[in-house]
């Protein structure tokens, strides 16, 4: 027997109820990694162009603000693999 598709109805059919309800844990865990990131950002824009510090302030808030991007990355695909492995042993 063929193994089940999981984002299926019996009738070949998407099953978009379930999309859904994998697709909004998701959604929230990117806005929250790019609001994450967007902090030390803004704080580089507040700090070099409005309040017109020196531009020492770049370089390790940029590399803070790259950093938040990579780490959110990695958790983001870390849950993209583990929520396909749960669907996977649950289909």
């Amino acid at each position: 027997m063929a193994p089940s598709k999981p984002f299926f109805t019996p009738d070949g059919e998407l099953d978009t109820p379930r999309i859904v309800a994998e697709v909004v844990p998701l959604a929230k865990l990117v806005v929250a990694v790019g609001v994450t990131a967007a902090i030390p950002f803004l704080l580089q824009i507040a700090l070099v162009e409005s309040l017109a510090f020196t531009p020492l302030f770049v370089v390790p808030l940029t590399l803070v603000t790259q950093f938040v991007l990579a780490v959110g990355t990695a958790f983001v695909l870390l849950y993209v693999v583990v929520r396909a492995n749960q669907l996977a042993t649950d289909a």
